[in-house]
């Protein structure tokens, strides 16, 4: 009978899953159902097509921003894919709604981890909604470092609802690439 190690050492660790790319996407969707208009923004931002995970947000060290298009071309349909995602729906007659990822870079961008924040939102525009999650995300690298990081970046997106009320939904998500 073979009995499991007490400690692993870092030679019996499996490999680790950290992502070596990411890239930021977002999308809108509407329709009378609330899970079609999700699947339309999913198709908008062109992420229809993976097996979401949504991760908390950590921006890995090493971890390489990518165009949207070139990040796509690395995925395969089906695939299991890590995301940190922001989304929001309504179908309130006019109802303004958005979602924002914010991006907190470190000047060490080898050595240090960054952060990734999640926001959505009513009544907000995408510039507000994302300037928002980028000071967020900036707020967050400051508390674990003490220091600002170099640069902040966001992805934002909103709808407003049409007078029909049927669903509308946005996202914004940061895709990793293994």
């Amino acid at each position: 009978m073979n009995a499991e190690p007490e400690h692993y050492g870092q030679e019996d660790r499996p490999a680790a899953l950290v992502p070596k790319k990411v890239f930021f996407t977002t999308g809108v969707g509407r329709h009378k159902e609330m899970l079609e208009s999700f699947e339309m923004a999913l198709r908008d931002a062109g992420i229809e097509k993976f097996n979401l995970v949504t991760v908390s947000s950590i921006l890995p060290p090493g971890c390489i921003i990518v165009e949207r298009s070139e990040g796509l071309k690395e995925l395969v349909p089906g695939e299991i894919v890590f995301t940190v995602m922001s989304r929001n729906s309504s179908n309130e007659p006019s109802r303004r709604i958005a979602a924002a990822i914010g991006c907190a870079i470190p000047a060490d961008s080898q050595a240090d981890f960054g952060y990734l924040s999640e926001h959505h939102s009513y009544g907000e525009s995408e510039e507000c909604a994302g300037k928002y999650a980028g000071e967020l995300a900036r707020e967050m690298f400051y508390t674990w470092k003490n220091e600002y990081p170099l640069r902040i970046s966001y992805a934002a997106r909103s709808a407003e609802v049409d007078e029909d009320g049927n669903w509308a939904t946005v996202l914004a998500a940061a895709v990793f690439i293994l």
